[in-house]
């Protein structure tokens, strides 16, 4: 039986709105003026594996996307979401309690760069992580604001994400990251240095004959040398006609 939605009057603030993720009937608290999730969020969460009983760590968790959906479409025990921005972790926990999730998913305001202090290590079995694809000042204009400081690597790097993951994974704990192929050697070489060894990867084109945007990928803690190609994902077919492989992950 479906549960009871709760007084949207009561958990809305300003310019804020409630979207549908057409999914058990959840929906998700979202401001314009901030930061709203993309496709990237919702293929990052087809492609992580997370199984019955397991424990799950979402790093830069922003408005809770990507906990809410993986406690939809998974078996797994318990979901975390970690934010720096209170703004953005008050309004993912809103969207727990609109969903009565509170007994499935915590929202933790606290830096990554101390995330296993706060955690402590080998707490998770899972870690999922959207995090900002652009370094340092590139296309900087505002340092203040919530978008840029989802884009850019402003309050945390690279290496913080991947350090702190592999102190926070039990070993052989699984390690999923969307980010963009322009960095992928760092990327590679980085995981390795952290022992997070490199598992299985997908890319994602835009349109069969374009470039590839984004690349998915899993990492194994203490996992030995040895990476899967999962065949292409292709977002589009024609102008604004999603292919039935996204469909799929969308409906899945």
């Amino acid at each position: 039986m479906e549960k009871t939605k709760k007084d949207t009057t009561i958990l809305l603030k300003n310019n804020e709105r409630i979207d549908d993720l057409h999914r058990k009937g959840y929906q998700i608290i979202q401001d314009p003026g901030r930061f709203c999730f993309g496709m990237d969020a919702v293929l990052l969460s087809g492609f992580a594996k997370v199984k019955r009983g397991e424990k799950v760590l979402d790093l830069g968790t922003g408005t809770g996307i990507i906990p809410i959906l993986l406690e939809a479409k998974t078996n797994g025990e318990h979901f975390t979401g970690l934010e720096v921005q209170e703004e953005s972790a008050d309004m993912a926990s809103r969207s727990v309690s609109l969903n009565n999730l509170e007994e499935k998913i915590s929202i933790v305001t606290g830096d990554i760069r101390d995330a296993s202090n706060i955690f402590g290590a080998s707490s998770f079995d899972v870690i999922t992580t959207n995090p900002p694809y652009m370094i340092g000042e590139h296309g900087l204009k505002n340092n203040a604001d919530a978008k840029t400081i989802a884009r850019h690597e402003i309050l945390c790097t690279l290496d913080d994400i991947l350090m702190q993951s592999t102190r926070l994974l039990k070993q052989g704990g699984r390690f999923y990251m969307i980010h963009r192929p322009f960095r992928l050697a760092e990327i590679f070489a980085k995981m390795v240095e952290y022992k997070i060894e490199p598992k299985r990867m997908q890319l994602v084109y835009p349109y069969i004959d374009k470039e590839p945007n984004m690349v998915l990928l899993e990492g194994l803690k203490g996992g030995k040398s040895r990476i899967t190609i999962e065949k292409p994902l292709i977002v589009y077919e024609d102008e604004n006609v999603y292919t039935q492989d996204i469909l799929d992950i969308y409906e899945k």
